[in-house]
């Protein structure tokens, strides 16, 4: 609590320096408490059923959303479809959370055979990333079972998000050689890479209290120069770096590894806890290449995943798996 009070405490210091509109920021800060809230709850009560009926409501939201039909203006994964990849992430995390939470094979394989066609649902709708990400989802959590020390498999999501966010930053500062920029930008798209060069230049201008919420898409000249837009930069530690300063970066990478710290110690089995920190460092992913945190469904549907997944089940869960012993940590 005191975590996300901050965020948006500093979103409303921010906005009112700068003439901001926090009301995104406390949007999402609000759907990320209160999904969690429900995930704690749900997960206790109902450890198999609750990320069951999650993983078949964020596949529903992914594949009967409007924008799935019509397509986005933009290229993937800018704009929907980022948040198209990112309910499919969340989906398929939820229901490889609910086949090792399971005590019997067959609805095991049931559960994971959902799982895999969550990913190839991602293929039917266009979603390269989707794709991409469903897949490494679904093996991290094949994998999880061989792992005994959950901590181990925490670090090495959190390495995996500080190379991303790492390399992000270097593209938008044109700090890597220039054949390395070339293929990575012939990947992100020129415009992306543009956008992300303008907000490296309002940080550089207003480095601590930024340009204030909801004013990148005023203050861009690739946003004034382009027909098809959302005003925002397309990543999200740039677009807080750009309106909330360095502070509100922090702040959220503060949120990023208090979220991986509550799985680690989380009483539930490894590979459920391995799994879902493998969802949300996908959707994290995402999230720094493009717009997916705007949605109000997809932070919400991200902390109701950690919630599941860090909650104390009522029922024991000393299956196959097994219940982490005190040195599992």
């Amino acid at each position: 609590m005191l975590m996300l009070g901050a965020c948006a405490t500093w979103s409303l210091i921010t906005a009112a320096a700068r003439d901001g509109r926090p009301e995104g920021v406390l949007l999402a800060v609000l759907a990320l408490a209160g999904g969690y809230a429900a995930g704690r709850i749900c997960g206790g009560l109902l450890p198999v059923t609750a990320p069951s009926v999650g993983a078949l409501a964020g596949l529903g939201l992914a594949a009967t959303a409007p924008h799935t039909m019509t397509g986005s203006p933009l290229v993937s994964p800018l704009g929907h479809s980022g948040a198209t990849a990112a309910l499919l992430v969340l989906a398929t995390g939820a229901a490889c959370c609910a086949a090792w939470a399971v005590r019997s094979s067959g609805p095991r394989l049931a559960l994971r055979l959902l799982a895999a066609g969550i990913a190839v649902t991602a293929a039917v709708l266009g979603s390269t990333t989707g794709v991409a990400a469903c897949a490494g989802v679904l093996l991290c959590s094949l994998a999880a079972a061989r792992m005994r020390h959950r901590g181990l498999g925490i670090a090495g999501l959190a390495l995996v998000m500080a190379l991303v966010t790492g390399t992000v930053w270097a593209i938008a500062e044109a700090a890597l050689p220039a054949g390395l920029t070339d293929a990575l930008e012939g990947q992100l798209t020129p415009h992306r890479v543009l956008l992300w060069h303008d907000a490296l230049d309002l940080v550089h201008h207003e480095p601590l209290l930024g340009a204030g919420p909801g004013r990148f898409g005023e203050l861009s000249p690739t946003v004034a120069r382009s027909l098809p837009t959302d005003d925002k930069p397309h990543s999200a530690a740039l677009q807080l770096a750009a309106e909330q300063g360095v502070v509100g970066v922090a702040l959220l990478a503060a949120v990023f590894g208090w979220v991986l710290y509550v799985l680690w110690r989380a009483p539930r089995p490894t590979p459920v806890v391995l799994t879902a920190g493998a969802a949300l460092t996908a959707l994290a992913v995402i999230a720094a290449v493009g717009n997916a945190l705007s949605f109000t469904t997809v932070t919400a549907g991200a902390g109701l995943l950690a919630g599941m997944a860090t909650a104390r089940p009522m029922t024991d869960e000393s299956d196959g798996v097994g219940t982490p012993d005190p040195d599992d940590r």
